[in-house]
């Protein structure tokens, strides 16, 4: 079963980012990634990787249309077992209360942390084995 990491933004370089950052990893096959530039297309995603074991969700907060905030008790509904870590670029504190009030595991500030990004992921993959 392959393992998969759902990566939500509107900005089209960050699949590159995430691409390059991960590259070892998605060549070897530990896992795999979809990226979705927007809330609706997040919740086809998710609905359709019924054959994948979803790990992690990361999302983005700002985004047109639905936010990212509006987005997560979407997805927790659907999948209340797959972590979400929401990302953004205004870490104050009425955002990070409103993301884990809503169901986040966590929230990450813009530019990503890779280092830690990646520790979280391998907790996930560990988790998932």
């Amino acid at each position: 079963m392959s393992l998969l990491i759902l990566v939500v933004d509107d900005e089209p370089d960050v699949e590159m980012l995430f691409r390059q950052q991960f590259r070892r990893d998605l060549r070897g096959g530990r896992f795999t990634m979809e990226f979705a530039q927007s809330a609706a297309a997040a919740l086809q995603c998710i609905s359709a990787a019924a054959d994948a074991s979803l790990i992690l969700i990361l999302s983005d907060i700002n985004m047109p249309g639905m936010s990212g905030l509006e987005l997560l008790p979407k997805v927790k509904a659907a999948r209340p077992d797959v972590p979400v870590i929401m990302i953004t670029a205004y870490g104050d504190a009425e955002t990070k209360r409103k993301a884990l009030e809503r169901g986040a595991d966590a929230l990450f500030t813009k530019p990503i942390d890779f280092v830690l990004l990646r520790s979280e992921i391998d907790t996930r993959v560990e988790k998932a084995a």
